[in-house]
């Protein structure tokens, strides 16, 4: 499992606000700038500024441009990013740490 963002890359993130619930981080980087792998919870996140990046998980790698002021639902997950367009980063990520709900009970032959 990648680790706290925060803990890899206190250069790129920040804390902004955090309590029993939430945590809400900064992102910010340059064109260029990489993360080491890390692990996200459930998060929404909030782009405060058009960018493309690059993101990697394992073999797999995707590339995404993303628009100032979208609003996305991002499921946990583990990856490694660079930004890989000509304009900077700037995003809030709003982290849940309760866990979602759970997933309904199989029902199994009577």
């Amino acid at each position: 499992m990648g680790d706290d963002p925060v803990v890899t890359d206190p250069d790129l993130y920040s804390v902004v606000f955090e309590n029993d619930r939430v945590r809400v981080l900064s992102y910010a980087d340059r064109p260029g700038d990489q993360t080491h792998p890390q692990h996200h919870p459930d998060s929404v996140m909030i782009t405060m500024s058009s960018f493309q990046r690059r993101l990697r998980h394992g073999e797999q790698q995707t590339d995404v441009a993303l628009e100032a002021g979208q609003v996305r639902w991002l499921d946990a997950q583990e990856h490694s990013g660079e930004n890989i367009g000509d304009t900077a980063t700037s995003v809030l990520f709003i982290e849940l740490k309760e866990p979602g709900p759970a997933a309904p009970p199989r029902l199994g032959p009577v």
